[in-house]
């Protein structure tokens, strides 16, 4: 059985830092882009970030480019999305995704496995 699981939300700052990890089980994802959306109350959800488990190369949605930083764990099969100098604007509910397709690495469809999801909740 496939599982996503995500941690490390929580209430904090304008201008702290969170990081989210996305345990990863069930099945072998080295051919697989991950990636974080997330939605904001309200909003549809969007693309944050997203890795190639194998090449690791990134792609960041242009609103957190230069602050928001994703990576992976091989040997711990997790992928993190560390979050600097947040926003109250950044406040959602992130998601942790699998895309076995990589054509369009910010198309929700060719996401096939999600998480739960975590609350990040950023006060001004």
């Amino acid at each position: 059985q496939v599982q996503l699981v995500e941690s490390g939300g929580g209430l904090v700052q304008a201008g702290g830092s969170l990081r989210l990890s996305c345990a990863a089980s069930g099945r072998t994802f080295s051919r697989y882009i991950m990636g974080w959306f997330r939605r904001a109350p309200g909003k549809e959800r969007e693309s944050v970030a997203a890795i190639s488990w194998s090449t690791g190369n990134t792609d960041y949605a242009d609103s957190v480019k230069g602050r928001f930083t994703i990576s992976r764990d091989s040997a711990k099969n997790t992928v993190y999305l560390q979050m600097n100098s947040l926003k109250p604007e950044d406040t959602a509910v992130y998601y942790c995704a699998a895309n076995p397709v990589g054509r369009n690495w910010r198309r929700t469809s060719e996401y096939i496995y999600w998480g739960q999801g975590t609350q990040v909740t950023v006060s001004s």
